[in-house]
């Protein structure tokens, strides 16, 4: 919640910005911190969904592992303090300069998405003189009941290994000699709300962890991926992080001395980060008013990609309520945050709030329009 006495400082702060409650972060991290601890698995936090550099320094202050889809990403994280043997490098599409910077740095672990990438890692793995850990990545064909563009566990995806290759795949890797298999990985999607989707994953992945004990091949460790969601129309709500260790803990049967990993990104941060804008105009249309606020899509690109939903608060007015579309600056039609919602009279100057913005706001920024990127604000920096 942001309360008066921070409301009347960001007055005098230039809009738009990105605030971080650390509160609220840290509050999330001890959850995650404690469920760990009880549960025995590993965490590793996905870099993709904020590399802002002292929250990465925060997150890893805790204990957790990084699960990164670049090189730049891991450089960040061992720069934040992630070490190099619990980071996971994930992507369907490592560039060779980015594998062997990883291997040179002997990261965990490389999450394998095709036979073409074993033998490239294999190839550079061997220059190094290294054997590089490998898990793979496998469909599990289980419907995330999310956005099309966040669902990646289906057969026709661009991610991960079918399961009808997985003989030819074992096949193969009996003659690379620089890679060794110590799991399997999974990820399904993003943004979900449904435990029973989670549930489904758990049943796939034993019926598979029995495939693998059918041909003698012993797995230290199975990544269930990410995807947990947070609930934007609440954001004071904490993610559902205690169910899900739960969930994981009764429904996925680990064999003696297996390790499971979980790659929470959203989870972890959504809820704490808001981006704060002012409004520039109000603009009558035919039957519409625009809250033109100097935030864009820019800023915050998921409801102009995803057409995704934040809740959007004035702070500065408890006016009578009328209903607005609130769009940004940017030369695209997309550029709006919210259709026809309720907010209390709002007029040029008032600051708006767009909540939930932790995960994929500040890291998914862009120049577009040459506008500048906006800074990060902290809550104790105020």
């Amino acid at each position: 919640m942001i309360d008066k006495n921070t409301l009347e400082k960001f007055r005098d702060i230039p809009t738009p910005f990105y605030y971080y409650d650390l509160d609220v972060l840290e509050a999330t991290l001890d959850i995650v911190k404690k469920e760990t601890k009880q549960s025995g698995f590993k965490v590793h936090y996905a870099v993709k969904a904020n590399h802002n550099s002292r929250i990465l320094k925060i997150i890893s202050s805790y204990g957790l592992g990084a699960d990164c889809v670049s090189w730049n990403e891991i450089a960040a994280a061992i720069t934040a303090g992630f070490p190099p043997s619990e980071i996971v490098f994930a992507g369907v599409g490592k560039t060779d300069r980015d594998i062997s910077a990883a291997l040179n740095a002997d990261i965990f672990c490389f999450n394998c998405e095709s036979i073409p990438e074993m033998e490239v890692i294999d190839h550079l793995a061997s220059i190094q003189n290294k054997t590089a850990k490998i898990a793979l990545r496998i469909n599990p064909y289980i419907e995330a009941h999310t956005h099309k563009y966040i669902t990646t566990g289906i057969e026709e995806s661009k991610f991960g290994i079918n399961t009808w290759e997985l003989d030819e795949v074992i096949k193969k890797l009996s003659s690379l000699k620089n890679i060794k298999l110590i799991g399997m990985h999974f990820h399904i999607g993003s943004q979900i709300t449904r435990m029973s989707v989670f549930k489904s994953l758990c049943s796939r992945i034993n019926e598979l962890q029995e495939w693998f004990t059918s041909r003698s091949i012993d797995l230290e460790i199975i990544n269930v991926g990410g995807g947990l969601g947070i609930d934007y129309e609440n954001p004071e709500k904490a993610p559902l992080i205690r169910e899900y260790f739960s969930l994981l803990n009764e429904f996925i049967h680990l064999l003696p001395g297996q390790k499971l990993h979980i790659e929470p990104g959203r989870a972890i941060t959504g809820q704490c980060g808001s981006l704060i804008s002012k409004v520039l105009f109000i603009k009558n249309g035919s039957n519409t008013l625009f809250a033109i606020i100097d935030a864009g899509m820019t800023d915050l690109i998921r409801p102009a990609l995803y057409q995704a939903h934040h809740k959007i608060e004035n702070l500065s007015s408890n006016g009578s309520i009328y209903r607005y579309d609130v769009v940004g600056p940017v030369c695209e039609s997309s550029d709006t945050f919210a259709k026809y919602i309720e907010l209390p009279e709002t007029r040029r100057g008032d600051i708006i709030a767009i909540r939930s913005a932790g995960a994929y706001g500040e890291a998914m920024a862009s120049r577009y329009n040459l506008r500048d990127l906006a800074p990060a604000i902290f809550s104790d920096e105020i």
